[in-house]
């Protein structure tokens, strides 16, 4: 019994550390990309489905998927931090920088 115990013990240990460098891996892969524009926030595209790295943090992925999914709503909130500033048109602006068909350029401007 003392040997299937260690053998649990093994396969237990190789698939945390197996799935621990997937989760390193994935999280460096959502990573790149994430540059920082004019204004000093981090930028991400990405493809629809996606959200940037930056929106992993606390919160904020609830936010973003919320900004993504209904812009309609946002877009009839004004921006309260002073961002018009910045070229900010609206609420979402603060989530969304651009987006065509295929892709959507995330800003971290909501997430500061």
């Amino acid at each position: 019994m003392t040997r299937a115990r260690s053998l649990v013990a093994v396969a237990v240990a190789l698939s945390m550390t197996v799935l621990g460098a997937h989760w390193i891996v994935q999280r460096r892969a959502a990573a790149q990309g994430v540059s920082t524009d004019e204004i000093g926030d981090r930028v991400q595209t990405t493809r629809r489905g996606q959200l940037p790295a930056f929106a992993s943090e606390g919160d904020a992925d609830v936010l973003y998927r919320f900004a993504t999914t209904h812009g309609d709503v946002l877009r009839w909130m004004p921006c309260t931090c002073g961002c018009a500033e910045v070229g900010h048109t609206s609420n979402r602006s603060c989530y969304i920088k651009t987006e065509t068909p295929t892709d959507l350029t995330y800003t971290s401007h909501a997430a500061t």
